[in-house]
C-alpha cells in the first residue's frame, strides 16, 4: 500500500504570513496523520511571484518528514525554483523530473510557459515522459495545468493546450496509473485519454464554480487536499480539507 498526499497552489508570497500560515495548516495536519503519508506531491504554484524568499518559506513543507516531489506552475520561476528547491543550478528549460516511491513511478512534468498562464508540454518534455513511461512501471504522470476543460469558462482559457500530444503518448503506455494536476485550486475528477485525471484543491483557495456564484476565488475557504491510495493494483482519492 502508498499513500500519498497531494496538495497544490499554496502562492506563498509576501502577505502578512496568511499564506505562510495556511501552509503550515496543511503541514501540522499531516503530522498528526495516524498513519504517515510515503510521500508529498506538490503540484505547482508554489511561489506567487517566483521569488526566493517564497521558495524559503516552502521549505516548511519538508516537516512532513516524507519525501517531497515539488513541480512548477505558471506563478514560478524555473532558476529560482531549481535552485531553491531542487538543490540544482540555474536553468531556464522544462523542469522535468522522475522519483520512485515503493514500486510507483512520479512522472513529474513541467507544464509551465515563462510569461504565460496557459500550459503547454515542450516536445522535449514530452519526449522524455515517453522515455520514462516504457520502463513499464506502474506511473503517475503529474504536471500543473489539466488538459481538459472543467466548466469554468476563465479557469478554461488557461488549461494545458496542445493535449492531444499527451494523449499520443499515453495511448501508448498501458501503465499510466493516473494524471495528477493542480492550477484549478478545486477538488476536480475528470478522465483524459482513457485515463483518470484528478485535481488537487487549493491551499490558499478555492475556486467559485459558475453555478455556485459570483467572483473566481474563495480565498476564506480553509486549505483543502487530496489523498492518493494506490494498493493491489487499484487507486482511491480521498479529498479533505484542512481544519
Amino acid at each position: 500500500m502508498t499513500l500519498i498526499a497531494h496538495v497544490s497552489d499554496p502562492h506563498l508570497a509576501d502577505d502578512g504570513g496568511r499564506s505562510a500560515g495556511r501552509v503550515e495548516r496543511v503541514v501540522d495536519y499531516l503530522r498528526r496523520l495516524r498513519r504517515p503519508v510515503d510521500a508529498v506531491l506538490v503540484t505547482g504554484d508554489i511561489a506567487d511571484h517566483g521569488l526566493p524568499a517564497e521558495y524559503a518559506a516552502a521549505k516548511a513543507l519538508a516537516r512532513v518528514g516524507v519525501p517531497l516531489l515539488q513541480l512548477p506552475g505558471n506563478h514560478d520561476e524555473r532558476s529560482a525554483f531549481r535552485q531553491a528547491l531542487l538543490g540544482s543550478a540555474a536553468g531556464a528549460g522544462p523542469v522535468d523530473q522522475v522519483a520512485r516511491v515503493g514500486d510507483l513511478t512520479f512522472a513529474l512534468c513541467d507544464s509551465s510557459v515563462p510569461g504565460r498562464d496557459d500550459g503547454w508540454l515542450a516536445p522535449a518534455t514530452l519526449a522524455w515522459l515517453d522515455g520514462v513511461l516504457a520502463g513499464g512501471a506502474p506511473t503517475f504522470v503529474c504536471f500543473h495545468h489539466p488538459p481538459v476543460t472543467i466548466g469554468h469558462p476563465d479557469m478554461d482559457r488557461l488549461r494545458q493546450f496542445g493535449e492531444e500530444r499527451l494523449a499520443e503518448v499515453l495511448g501508448r503506455h498501458p501503465n499510466v496509473v493516473a494524471l495528477l494536476c493542480g492550477h484549478i485550486h478545486s477538488a476536480t475528477v475528470s478522465t483524459f485519454a482513457g485515463v483518470p485525471l484528478l485535481a488537487a484543491p487549493g491551499v490558499a483557495s478555492t475556486l467559485v464554480l459558475p453555478w455556485e456564484g459570483d467572483g473566481w476565488l474563495d480565498r476564506e475557504a480553509p486549505p483543502a487536499l487530496a489523498f492518493h491510495l494506490y494498493e493491489d493494483g487499484r487507486l482511491t482519492t480521498h479529498y479533505r480539507l484542512v481544519p
